[in-house]
Parts: structure tokens; sequence; C-alpha cells
């Protein structure tokens, strides 16, 4: 400070916490479901699993899950947090697939989130009930609509646009 200029004071930046969110979309019935939960750990996706299979869809015979290759979806988080019975019951239910690495943007749950944060998120939040009650009345909101999702991206793009995933196979004739 000088004499004659006014006082400043810097701002103090102070995390109040984190969260992590795990959204579900079924792209076609424009449904979405989100979960809240302090961290984003083996044992929180294992009981996103479970609430998938035993609350969502409990009449479900398989559910088709695309998930990316983040090391905590994997159906090993199940046997680390349920016992081997209950964890294979819910494995079963479940045929999972995988997004190419480096390629979030094939996975409509992670297109989803973006949506998410731009609509309902993009301002810093006091608290973890204050993210559960404003992504709980988005997702309502989202479900009332219902927005659904028209993925164009058809196995032919995925062919042209991922070329290195998709090796090029040549039959020789035997004669």
């Amino acid at each position: 400070m000088r004499p004659g200029q006014p006082k400043r004071e810097d701002y103090e930046y102070q995390r109040d916490g984190k969260c992590a969110i795990f959204l579900a979309v079924e792209p076609l019935r424009g449904f979405r479901k989100l979960w809240v939960r302090a961290r984003r750990t083996m044992l929180d996706f294992a009981e996103v699993a479970r609430d998938l299979v035993d609350i969502v869809y409990p009449d479900a015979e398989q559910i088709v899950l695309v998930v990316d290759n983040l090391n905590i979806h994997h159906p090993a988080s199940l046997y680390e947090r349920f016992s081997p019975a209950e964890a294979r019951r819910i494995a079963e239910k479940i045929e999972w697939h995988y997004t190419p690495e480096h390629a979030s943007w094939l996975n409509i749950a992670e297109c989803e989130v973006s949506v998410l944060k731009r609509q309902c998120l993009k301002s810093r939040l006091p608290n973890m009930e204050t993210v559960e009650q404003k992504a709980s009345a988005w997702q309502e909101q989202r479900n009332q609509i219902p927005a659904t999702i028209d993925w164009r991206f058809t196995a032919d793009d995925a062919r042209n646009k991922l070329k290195r995933l998709y090796p090029i196979v040549k039959v020789q004739n035997s004669a």
C-alpha cells in the first residue's frame, strides 16, 4: 500500500467440497437417471449398477450398459462391493460395452452430462444437497419432455472415423 491509494483486498477462493454425478441415459425413450455421490469409486459405481438392475429396470432381462474405460466401470467393482452371489446376479443382468479410448463423444451419457453442466451446474454450488436438488429438478424436467436423442453416428461412420479400430481383412480366394 502507498499513501493516497485505496486499501486493496484479494479474493480468497474457498472450496466447500466436491461430489460425483453418475448418469444413466436411455436415449430412445428420453429417460435419464442421476445419482449424486460424495466420491467416484468402485463401490459407488457398484451401488449405481445395483440400482439400475433392482430399481430402475427391475423387470429387464438384460440391460445394455455403455460405459467409458474408467477403471471403476467394470464388473469387478461389483465383487469389491457385494458378496460373490450378489455381484454375479447383478453382473449377469448387464451387457457391458465400452466406448473406444479418447472417444467420449461416442458416449451419449457424456453428451448428456455436458447438457447438465450447461443447463444446471454452471455456477459453484455451496454443498452436495444443493447439487442433488438442482440435478434432481433437471432430471425431472428432461424426463417430462422427454428429451430423446437421435443418434446418427452409424457403423459406416465409425469405420471411417475410427479406421485404426476397424482393420481391413483381405480374404484370399482358394482355388
